[in-house]
């Protein structure tokens, strides 16, 4: 029953693409580059010459904050903007010149933020709750 309603399994459908692609890059990517800060501030990519350190600021702020934000359906199509750019960096900057094996992750991140992007958290998000 539950399925043959069409809002309703497409709003589980973008349930599962949020928690899908916004818990993987927190629990897989963000978090720990978080908990290695230290470790990767001098040595982390810096496509832009701004620096290793401000580099691995905002990649963290994207896969932890942005991402998180993302699963829980807040703000879904703001924070998925930062999340766009930093696959955008990682597949045309920093594994530009590599095989494609090697930048295939980040472009199947880059995918999923962009339909995200495009179509909303659905019903089953956060910003969706009522407490009246």
């Amino acid at each position: 029953m539950l399925l043959n309603s069409e809002p309703i399994s497409e709003d589980f459908g973008y349930l599962v693409l949020r928690l899908g692609f916004g818990g993987t890059m927190v629990w897989q990517h963000g978090w720990p580059k978080l908990m290695a800060f230290g470790e990767k501030m001098d040595s982390f990519a810096d496509p832009f010459g701004m620096g290793p350190m401000f580099s691995l600021v905002l990649i963290v702020l994207a896969e932890v904050f942005c991402a998180a934000l993302v699963t829980l359906g807040m703000w879904t199509r703001v924070a998925s903007i930062p999340l766009i750019i930093a696959m955008t960096v990682a597949v045309f900057m920093v594994h530009g010149d590599d095989v494609f094996a090697k930048k295939e992750l980040a472009l199947l991140y880059l995918i999923g933020y962009v339909v995200i992007l495009f179509t909303g958290s659905g019903r089953f998000a956060i910003n969706r709750l009522s407490f009246n």
